[in-house]
């Protein structure tokens, strides 16, 4: 049987989270959100929910909803991108810097990080499972290598087995690339709604099959290295205006900042100036 996953209480260490991340691509923390924002969230994002269709792929989901443009939908998800848990450990993972040369100047570089993805994914009664995967295919990135992307879950919902908890396979960001899944290597991320699933790009995992009644219900969002192509594009989801309202370091998270050393100017300076005004 495959090893469970490590929990970790919301109040533990940047440091712990990061280790767990390393050593096995994937660490559930307990009791990551408030029911405030939890009920919040519900309340920006359960009526567009209900509005939305099933997918229309085994990898979409043919009994599961998603939406998308969270940003521009919800002042909530502020809570989860600032989270200081999910982003130092994002940062922590992403943020680390390689030598350079400038002439005969030798000098570390390091990316920043920058929103990804976001999205809301319900997944209802009668679905099957999702074929296990890595996030980082989207980027056409080898495996194993350097931590590019790191991912949240955030439990809306309860998560269990019959309702198609997360499918989540440890230690296989360290494997290499001709090595495949097999379903009894899989663990399930069951959670209580308000507590999250951290993982990294290059683990495999899935959404489980909803044998039970109700829906299962959770919010991911995905932080990347500042120097990749966002895969949902913020620029278009999250209109202007929107953008203007949040703290300066989450408008340079959602793309509105330099990524150093210079990738992503405007007029060759920093392109956060065009949000003033």
């Amino acid at each position: 049987m495959p090893a469970d996953l490590t929990r970790l209480p919301a109040t533990a260490p940047v440091s712990d989270v990061t280790a767990v991340l390393e050593r096995d691509g994937g660490v559930i923390v307990e009791n990551l959100v408030d029911e405030t924002t939890l009920k919040g969230l519900w309340d920006d994002l359960g009526p567009a929910l209900d509005g939305v269709g099933y997918g229309d792929s085994s990898f979409t989901g043919q009994r599961t909803k998603r939406l998308s443009s969270l940003f521009a939908r919800s002042r909530h998800m502020e809570r989860i991108a600032l989270d200081p848990v999910y982003l130092g450990a994002a940062r922590d993972l992403i943020e680390r810097p390689s030598t350079n040369w400038f002439g005969r100047q030798r000098t570390d570089l390091a990316p920043n990080v920058q929103v990804s993805i976001t999205q809301v994914i319900q997944i209802w009664p009668g679905e099957t499972a999702q074929p296990p995967h890595r996030d980082d295919i989207a980027h056409l990135l080898p495996s194993p290598g350097p931590t590019n992307r790191v991912q949240i879950m955030l439990a809306m919902s309860e998560f269990t087995e019959e309702n198609g908890a997360t499918m989540v396979y440890p230690g296989s960001h360290l494997w290499e690339a001709e090595r495949a899944p097999r379903p009894e290597e899989a663990v399930q991320a069951e959670m209580d709604p308000g507590s999250c699933l951290i993982w990294v790009g290059g683990l495999f995992h899935g959404g489980g099959a909803n044998l039970a009644d109700d829906a299962r219900t959770g919010l991911t969002l995905a932080l990347v290295r500042g120097n990749l192509r966002q895969e949902e594009n913020q620029y278009l989801a999250v209109p202007r205006e929107i953008v203007r309202e949040y703290p300066e370091e989450l408008q340079r998270l959602l793309g509105w900042g330099l990524c150093p050393p210079f990738l992503g100017w405007y007029e060759q300076e920093d392109p956060i100036r065009l949000l003033d005004g």
